[in-house]
């Protein structure tokens, strides 16, 4: 015999809307659901991934991703919470990393810059695939940033977050927002290109390096570590100057032009 359809009560809150058709957002619905399943399959099933969600409420009670769904309960979807003490219930994301270092799948190339920027640990590779972003956010314990739903519903993995601008001072400003990054901004002193450490670096060892005007102009120096790119503060470095401006003091109605 056909098992019979479940019909369950939904209800998503706050940014996971950003991840529903319009219709089921910001109210409840009812979903039928062909099989008993878990929660976390549910939930993925409607287009969220687990790595989102902080908390699930069913018929009142907090549980975790394992509950096996049953016919009729009203299920309650969270985000991470912020400010309101949920330490009583059953929470679902887990602690966040101490020093967090993220790994970033082929389409954010500048949110990774721009990350190594502020002194984050960024590592990003255009050719990484899927298990590979997925084997690295497990091994080296680095939140995976993606645009790639499917990717963060991998079982897996437990630290990520899925992007929703594909605009790359807003997806910075997303993942500076979300991680609660402000206090521990190290601007400049991580490369832009290759991730590797920024060091003081004699104008003497590497003028020979320099174009005329920078020569003429520039007194102090920094050189990446591992590919030995040299950085000064030039125009690129006022640009960038405006950027964390912009980043610390809130929105404003159009972020500045960073090159």
């Amino acid at each position: 015999m056909a098992t019979q359809p479940l019909q369950v009560s939904l209800r998503f809150y706050e940014e996971l809307n950003d991840l529903l058709p319009a219709e089921k957002q910001k109210v409840e619905f009812v979903h039928r659901y062909k099989q008993t399943g878990s929660i976390k399959d549910l939930v993925e099933s409607l287009g969220v991934p687990h790595t989102e969600i902080d908390l699930i409420l069913v018929n009142g009670r907090s549980v975790d991703f394992h509950y096996q769904v049953q016919d009729g309960d009203q299920i309650s979807v969270y985000p991470v919470f912020e400010s309101l003490d949920i330490s009583p219930l059953t929470r679902l994301r887990p602690r966040p990393l101490r020093d967090p270092r993220f790994v970033l799948d082929g389409h954010l190339g500048r949110l990774a810059a721009y990350l190594r920027m502020l002194g984050f640990d960024a590592l990003y590779r255009n050719d990484y695939d899927d298990p590979t972003l997925a084997g690295i956010s497990v091994e080296q314990r680095r939140i995976l940033l993606t645009c790639d739903r499917k990717l963060l519903m991998r079982k897996q993995i437990t630290h990520g977050y899925f992007v929703r601008s594909r605009q790359p001072h807003e997806q910075l400003r997303e993942v500076v927002t979300r991680f609660d990054l402000r206090n521990n901004l190290r601007p400049f002193s991580r490369c832009m290109h290759c991730n590797g450490m920024i060091r003081p670096v004699a104008k003497a060892l590497i003028q020979d390096q320099l174009l005329p005007h920078t020569r003429a102009h520039q007194e102090v120096f920094g050189q990446c570590d591992r590919c030995r790119k040299i950085y000064w503060k030039g125009t690129h470095y006022q640009q960038m100057q405006r950027l964390i401006g912009w980043l610390t003091a809130g929105p404003v109605p159009h972020p500045p032009d960073s090159g």
